[in-house]
């Protein structure tokens, strides 16, 4: 009972406010009266079961650096050959299959616009296919909050343009990407792999905090993995007077986890508001998505539902 408690604790309670000092596994112990080691055996076991993909930031959107979203019409025989070659881009992170011509999708993320469309670019040639670009918008916040999506309030973000970043800035962003350490004295790790000190590792990542580029940091858990075994990208094609209302609305929907007005790549992508859903199955999921499209009016709207696979 232990071991799940503690698996449920770790996966629920600490997705946001984990504490920023030098020794966080073991603050985390001492609030669940278990010792240091038994939370970082623990946080790599749910890593190597897939239940989280990290503990570290999830970085606001368009707030820092340069980033996109990017999806690829890969031929199936070729899929898992140039999704290895994707994911050595370290630049590269959340990068997943789905039941569509465009199967492959993926998330890059580069210190200045300039070295996104180097990185892009890079990505291309190595990849043998062309890649459609997919930049963010306007996010309307829909914060799961805890280990299960749940309903929130939600406020359509102002663009702010990204902060600008420094060379040492840019290596932490690089290394953040990849997670925390599970060691004792995380941050020290990170320090040493950036090339400063500690407390400015600490520093640097609380004020990004505090002014919205990271928007949380804790475990980052894979709903697949915890109970949520299906999901799906709803986009669809809503008229640009009106995504602004329609995405805060349909961000508002219980089982909505992310919700973003994005451009239109025409002919080829017509889309301009997407969203994922979650559900323990397909079925959950499709019967989800029928449903807010007749609640919230949505019918009249082109759209597509790209479901994820797992091999």
């Amino acid at each position: 009972m232990l071991q799940d408690s503690l698996d449920y604790r770790l996966l629920n309670d600490f997705q946001r406010n984990f504490p920023l000092c030098p020794a966080p596994f073991a603050e985390l112990a001492a609030r669940l009266g278990v010792a240091e080691g038994a939370v970082l055996r623990m946080l790599e076991q749910l890593r190597r079961e897939g239940k989280i993909s990290r503990v570290g930031a999830v970085f606001a959107p368009k707030r820092i650096g340069a980033s996109t979203l990017v999806a690829m019409a890969v031929p199936p025989e070729n899929l898992v050959r140039v999704a290895e070659v994707i994911n050595r881009f370290p630049e590269v992170n959340h990068n997943s299959e789905r039941e569509h011509r465009y199967n492959l999708w993926f998330v890059v993320i580069a210190g200045s616009e300039g070295r996104l469309q180097a990185a892009l670019g890079a990505i291309e040639q190595a990849s043998g296919y062309p890649i459609l670009k997919l930049p963010m918008e306007h996010e309307y916040p829909a914060d799961p909050g805890g280990l299960h999506p749940m309903e929130n309030e939600v406020q359509v973000q102002a663009y702010l343009h990204p902060t600008p970043l420094g060379e040492l800035e840019r290596r932490l962003l690089m290394a953040l990407q990849e997670g925390l350490p599970l060691f004792i004295r995380p941050f020290q790790v990170l320090a040493s792999r950036v090339g400063c000190e500690e407390i400015e590792i600490l520093e640097r990542i609380g004020r990004w905090c505090e002014e919205g580029i990271i928007k949380r940091f804790g475990v980052v858990v894979r709903h697949h993995e915890t109970g949520y075994q299906t999901d799906a990208m709803l986009v669809q094609d809503i008229p640009d007077a009106q995504v602004g209302e329609l995405g805060a609305r349909l961000a508002r929907e219980t089982g909505v986890t992310l919700c973003y007005q994005r451009r239109r790549v025409q002919p080829d992508w017509p889309y301009n508001l997407f969203c994922m859903i979650h559900g323990q199955a397909r079925s959950e999921v499709e019967t989800k998505i029928a449903d807010l499209r007749e609640r919230l009016n949505f019918n009249d709207y082109p759209h597509d539902v790209l479901f994820s696979l797992i091999r």
